[in-house]
């Protein structure tokens, strides 16, 4: 469970925005959506190297 504490004279919308904050750095709708629908492992991987190409490529591009 995420608590927030408001502290004195802080408006509700920058408490808000830090529980977004932390909701989102905790990954539960994250889980949430892939659990929805299975995936099989050979795919999860595949996607997973596709990704880490597609990231080694930028850095790539960046640095030379």
């Amino acid at each position: 469970m995420i608590v927030i504490n408001v502290k004195e004279n802080e408006s509700i919308d920058k408490a808000l925005k830090r529980f977004k904050k932390k909701f989102e750095k905790t990954g539960v709708l994250r889980e949430l959506r892939s659990r929805t629908a299975f995936e099989k492992p050979s795919v999860a991987r595949r996607a997973e190297i596709i990704k880490a190409k597609y990231r080694q490529s930028k850095y790539a591009e960046e640095n030379y």
